[in-house]
C-alpha cells in the first residue's frame, strides 16, 4: 500500500511541474512580495539601491502574458534595403542570478526581470536571415542586464554569442567565420546598448546621457563583423509630441541608433532606426535600417501552441 500511495502522490505532482516547467511569464499574486525576492549578480548598496516599481508597472508587467508587438522592417545588409519584420517580445520572469537561467519555481535567489526577445526575419536574395536577440534586466533598474544574447541562422552558417553579468562581464561566441571562429575573454562592465532596449521600458528618464562608453548591440557587432569591445558614444534623450527618442551616436563606427517610444507608461516602442554603413570595402555605403509599429497584443503566448492560434498571429499582421 506504501508504495501504491508513492506512485499515486507522483502521478499527482507531475502535471504541477510540467507547468512550472512550459510556463514562460512570471505572475505573481503579490507583487509587493515580489518586491523582496532575491538578490543579483551586483548586490544592493545603499549607492546601488533597488528602484521601487510603480503600480502601473506591477498591474502592466505582472498579469501573467506578454506584451508582443510587430514592425514592419526596412533592413539595411549588403548595401541595399531589404523588407521583412521584427517583433518584440516582453516578459517579466524569474531569473537565477548564478546559473544565469529563468528560474523554474519559487526560489529566494529568484531575481525578477524584464526579458525582451527581440527578432528579424528578411530575405537577402535568394537566402533568408532569421535573427533573434535575448536580454535579460533587472525590473529593479539598479545593474547592468545580467546575460544578453544573440543567434543569427542563414544560409551560410549559423552563429551565437552571449555575454554574461559575474564579477566581469564573460564574453562567449561561436561562429562559421575562420576569423571569429570560438571565441571566450572577459571585459570591463560599461553600459550595454542591448540593455537600453528593456531599460527604457522601466525608467527611461534615467537612460545614461552624454559621452559614455558603450558595448554596441551583439547583432551590430555582428553583422557589421566589428570588435567586441566599448566604443565611445554620445547620448542624448528628447521628447516632441508624446514621443521619447532615445539616440545613441558612434563616431568612430559611423552608426546613429534612435529608439523612439511613448513618453508615457507603458513606454511602448513605437519605431527605431539605425544609420550606419552598409556594404563592403570601397563600396559600403550609409543606409538606413527602419522598424515601424504595426500592431501590439498583450497574451500568454506558450500556451498558444495549437493550430486553432494561428489566429494570433492575424492580429500582429504576420
Amino acid at each position: 500500500m506504501k508504495k501504491k500511495y508513492k506512485h499515486h502522490f507522483s502521478a499527482l505532482l507531475l502535471p504541477f511541474f510540467l507547468i512550472l516547467l512550459l510556463s514562460c511569464g512570471e505572475k505573481t499574486k503579490a507583487p509587493d512580495k515580489e518586491m523582496a525576492m532575491g538578490h543579483s549578480t551586483e548586490e544592493a548598496t545603499p549607492t546601488n539601491p533597488k528602484k521601487p516599481l510603480s503600480d502601473d508597472f506591477k498591474t502592466y508587467w505582472y498579469a501573467g502574458d506578454a506584451e508582443i508587438t510587430s514592425y514592419k522592417l526596412e533592413q539595411a545588409r549588403y548595401g541595399e534595403i531589404h523588407e521583412g519584420h521584427a517583433v518584440l517580445i516582453y516578459v517579466t520572469e524569474p531569473f537565477l542570478p548564478d546559473a544565469q537561467v529563468k528560474a523554474d519555481g519559487d526560489n529566494p535567489e529568484n531575481v525578477s526581470v524584464l526579458k525582451l526577445n527581440a527578432t528579424k526575419k528578411f530575405l537577402t536574395g535568394i537566402y533568408p536571415y532569421s535573427i533573434m536577440g535575448s536580454t535579460f534586466y533587472p525590473v529593479y533598474d539598479n545593474q547592468h542586464a545580467i546575460k544578453t544574447s544573440l543567434s543569427v541562422q542563414e544560409w551560410c552558417g549559423h552563429v551565437y554569442s552571449q555575454i554574461n553579468n559575474r564579477d566581469q562581464f564573460e564574453f562567449t561566441s561561436h561562429s562559421y567565420f575562420e576569423g571569429e571562429a570560438d571565441q571566450n575573454f572577459l571585459l570591463d562592465k560599461q553600459i550595454l546598448e542591448n540593455e537600453i532596449w528593456t531599460k527604457a521600458r522601466i525608467h527611461p528618464e534615467d537612460l545614461p546621457t552624454g559621452n559614455l562608453n558603450v558595448i554596441p548591440s551583439l547583432e551590430y557587432l555582428r553583422l557589421a563583423h566589428k570588435e567586441l569591445k566599448a566604443y565611445e558614444a554620445i547620448a542624448s534623450l528628447s521628447s516632441e509630441n508624446g514621443i521619447t527618442t532615445y539616440t545613441l551616436s558612434y563616431p568612430k563606427l559611423e552608426r546613429i541608433l534612435r529608439v523612439n517610444f511613448t513618453s508615457d507608461f507603458p513606454y511602448s516602442i513605437e519605431s527605431w532606426s539605425e544609420e550606419s554603413k552598409s556594404g563592403f570595402g570601397e563600396n559600403a555605403k550609409t543606409l538606413i535600417t527602419k522598424a515601424t509599429k504595426m500592431k501590439s497584443i498583450k497574451t500568454a503566448y506558450w500556451g498558444q501552441h495549437d493550430n486553432d492560434d494561428l489566429v494570433f498571429r492575424d492580429s500582429l499582421g504576420l
